[in-house]
């Protein structure tokens, strides 16, 4: 059973776009001559004097079109959500997206940096589902724990893309849109643990028990989402009161985190 979470307005895929593949309809016709149009980098055929005249295409090849590099992103990650992180190449993108092999080049450099931009709708996504569930009503503790279970919910809804954000082998960590996106993520985590702790926690430099708290909670949920992903858990799970399960076992792990028995 999946976790349930309160998500709010947040899509499984915020930058959902529709991608325009360039379709030549003088391609294949003998007799035409083609040229390229100088202002606006369009084909179109030269006409025979007293042929009769065609409408003009306004479809424009893939690198003109302004949400490209947006449906790359898209196919990419419907390629990594399918296929692995093994199976997410430059090529296995322009094929999802219908484009040429050399677009994703063209818009992110190489694999790094796609994958790395890849992450960082991640982490975008990923906080915008912590926020929504801090946002729900309730004590601090309540808050918390709808924190934990957001990010369970999002990782087990987007495991590829969950899996990504933290290869940090596989990623440009100096990537502005990805350093950005990571940060807020551990503020957003910070914040929570200050909230908790009744105090405001400086985004310089961290007390030890500032530290520790940290490092504790974010160890918690961070571990019980990987073990269950990796079907790590079933022993456990396989061994629970009937009418429990891992959503059940979560809420009894946070209570016991924050000092309150499992209900």
């Amino acid at each position: 059973m999946k976790l349930e979470a309160n998500l709010g307005t947040v899509k499984p895929n915020l930058y959902s776009v529709k991608i325009v593949i360039y379709n030549d309809p003088m391609a294949g016709k003998s007799g035409k001559a083609l040229k390229r149009h100088a202002a606006g980098g369009r084909v179109r055929a030269v006409r025979k004097p007293g042929a009769p005249r065609r409408a003009a295409s306004t479809l424009e090849a893939p690198y003109h079109h302004g949400a490209l590099r947006d449906g790359l992103l898209q196919a990419a990650e419907r390629v990594l959500e399918r296929d692995g992180l093994a199976g997410l190449t430059l090529r296995a993108v322009a094929r999802e997206a219908g484009v040429s092999h050399a677009a994703p080049t063209h818009h992110f450099g190489d694999l790094t940096g796609l994958v790395s931009e890849l992450a960082a709708i991640g982490f975008r996504q990923f906080n915008a589902a912590m926020a929504a569930a801090g946002a729900s009503g309730g004590s601090l503790i309540e808050k918390a724990m709808a924190r934990a279970k957001a990010y369970v919910a999002y990782a087990q809804t987007h495991p590829g893309m969950y899996g990504l954000m933290f290869r940090t082998e596989r990623l440009d960590m100096t990537r502005p849109s990805l350093c950005e996106a990571a940060q807020a993520s551990f503020a957003g985590l910070t914040g929570a643990i200050g909230a908790s702790r009744h105090e405001q926690i400086p985004e310089a430099a961290l007390s030890l028990e500032q530290a520790a708290a940290i490092a504790r909670a974010w160890s918690l949920v961070h571990g019980f989402t990987t073990l269950l992903l990796d079907g790590r858990l079933t022993q456990i799970l396989r061994r629970l009161p009937d009418g429990t399960d891992a959503e059940t076992l979560l809420d009894a792990m946070l209570r016991l985190a924050v000092g309150r028995p499992a209900a």
